[in-house]
């Protein structure tokens, strides 16, 4: 009763605010040929995988840059179409093994098979030799939980093994920890956060497919050659000295040698009773690094609002891929068709009907941000050092990796119910003859996994949405069979190409419509959405909304 009085209240709020817009008409034309003519382009073999700090960097920039300035899209910083980004790239150069020694028995688990390795130190030389290692269940400090994986331990200096992931997935409680809704306690950029913050020499995350939501391929692909950083101001010397990955039958070689069964001490970490135990063992690897210190690019382009160009609509995509890197199937560039060729190609095709519409009364912004493959680097750049002021950044309008294969019955909003741009896509949903669901994989933590959730930390009220669950003509199983294929088959790898006779570009239509309806109704109103209570967002756009 509780959330249906809200509901009502919130849909009321929203049609009241509907009486202060000042919108003004226009029917956008977003075609196939549109998108298709973006999404070519993007992911050709010209771009070489669109990675950071390569020649593939600067074809894209020069690329987006052109194509804003053709569509009659004003320069968003300045009389610049640039944000630099500066950045470090850390090549490291890890031993082929990482050894382990115990009473009970050594074991030596191979590179790429069996772990991966690197660091965020700028540091030549990283030398781990036998640190003790311990297994601290999630890696997890959550005060609002009660929760504390490290109580007890002192950690400084030790190398910790940790599950992605965390305690309330899988569990019949929907209010521990979400339930299967991973929280962001569950993702392995706060398992490394939280490992520099105890002080840990080394933090390995045990890899599992289904609490991950990739496969180990994603992880050895992704964790190879060289990585990228926003350049530190103390060498990141906070952070574990290696921060790595190790597969699920790796971790269950080292617990099964020490006489422990890694399924039991799993079912053990996810109660209170959990405490953090030394393994058995002491952990032995090194790495070798180089470094490269560059900038890299956001590339921003805006329609300047007549009535109000300080406030802000803020549409983003990641431009960024990874590049040439290992060969798989004798192709070795990662051409990033869907992800994010797709977004990308969205982005620029509402920016072309946005310079086409009436001049709107906010400011709308389109942003190309780099990194993302890299953690979400560009967007934190410019969520901290914004070119349009946060409070009064109505709003973020984020696409990522839109699957295309047709047209959808519904729209699935990733982050659902946290605040009032729930309302709004359901709007724009509905006039598409659509209905909005949740996220149908809640606990693979999608919303912490793309750029939104950078302006989400900063206050800014975001959405992150696309057609999915079931086909308009083939119904959910089609649906599932597809993602499920591109998940496996070429999530992170060359095989993410374009192939028009494989694409079908009528839900990407439908998507990209549906975002420019809602930016343009925002744009013509006076009022801000909000976040829900019980938002983790909202204390952040509160303290932000002070200042106007």
């Amino acid at each position: 009763m509780r959330q249906l009085t809200y509901c009502i209240l919130a849909a009321l709020g929203f049609a009241m605010a509907c009486q202060n817009s000042t919108e003004k008409a226009f029917e956008p034309n977003i075609t196939p040929a549109d998108l298709d003519h973006y999404i070519a382009e993007l992911s050709s073999d010209h771009y070489l995988g669109r990675k950071p700090f390569s020649e593939g960097e600067e074809r894209t920039v020069d690329y987006l840059v052109k194509e804003l300035e053709t569509l009659g899209v004003q320069p968003g910083n300045g009389d610049s179409y640039i944000q630099e980004v500066p950045m470090v790239e850390i090549t490291g150069t890890p031993d082929p093994t990482m050894k382990f020694a115990s009473k009970k028995g050594n074991v030596e688990l191979d590179l790429g098979e069996e772990f991966v390795s690197y660091t965020e130190r700028i540091q030549e030389k990283i030398e781990v030799q036998n640190s003790e290692v311990l297994f601290c269940g999630f890696g997890i400090t959550a005060p609002e939980y009660s929760w504390d994986d490290f109580a007890g331990q002192d950690i400084k200096g030790k190398t910790i093994v940790v599950l992605v992931n965390d305690p309330g997935f899988g569990g019949d409680d929907k209010d521990f920890f979400k339930g299967d809704i991973m929280t962001y306690y569950g993702r392995w950029t706060y398992k490394y956060e939280e490992a520099g913050r105890q002080g840990a020499g080394a933090v390995l995350i045990v890899h599992e497919t289904t609490s991950a939501g990739y496969p180990w391929f994603v992880v050895s692909s992704s964790w190879g050659g060289g990585q990228l950083n926003l350049r530190p101001p103390d060498g990141n010397k906070d952070k574990a000295a290696i921060q790595g990955w190790v597969s699920l039958d790796a971790a269950k070689e080292l617990f099964e040698k020490q006489g422990y069964d890694l399924g039991a001490e799993i079912r053990k970490a996810r109660t209170p009773e959990f405490k953090p135990f030394s393994l058995g063992y002491t952990m032995s690897h090194n790495l070798t690094n180089t470094f490269k210190e560059d900038v890299s690019k956001n590339v921003v382009g805006m329609i300047k609002g007549s009535e109000r160009p300080d406030e802000s609509i803020l549409y983003s995509a990641h431009w960024d891929h990874l590049g040439v890197g290992q060969v798989v199937d004798g192709d070795s560039i990662y051409n990033g068709a869907l992800d994010n060729g797709s977004g990308v190609a969205c982005v620029l095709s509402i920016a072309k009907q946005f310079a086409q519409a009436p001049q709107p009364d906010r400011s709308v912004v389109f942003l190309f941000v780099t990194a993302e493959e890299q953690g979400l680097l560009g967007s934190q750049y410019y969520a901290e050092n914004p070119i349009f002021p946060i409070n009064l950044s109505v709003a973020n309008l984020n696409m990522d990796g839109l699957i295309a294969i047709g047209p959808m019955k519904y729209l699935t909003i990733t982050g659902m119910g946290h605040s009032e741009m729930d309302e709004y896509a359901r709007v724009a949903a509905a006039a598409q003859g659509r209905e909005i669901l949740a996220d149908p994989e809640p606990e693979k933590g999608y919303f912490f996994r793309s750029d939104h959730f950078n302006f989400a930390k900063v206050g800014i009220p975001a959405l992150y949405a696309e057609g999915g669950k079931e086909h308009l003509e083939k119904g959910e199983a089609f649906v599932t069979q597809k993602r499920d294929e591109y998940t496996s088959d070429r999530y992170h790898k060359p095989a993410d190409e374009y192939v028009p006779a494989d694409w079908d570009l009528r839900g990407l239509v439908q998507d990209a419509t549906l975002y420019f309806k809602i930016g343009e109704k925002l744009a013509s109103e006076t009022i801000f959405p909000k976040w829900n209570e019980g938002s983790e967002f909202k204390a952040a756009r509160d303290a932000s909304q002070l200042k106007n």
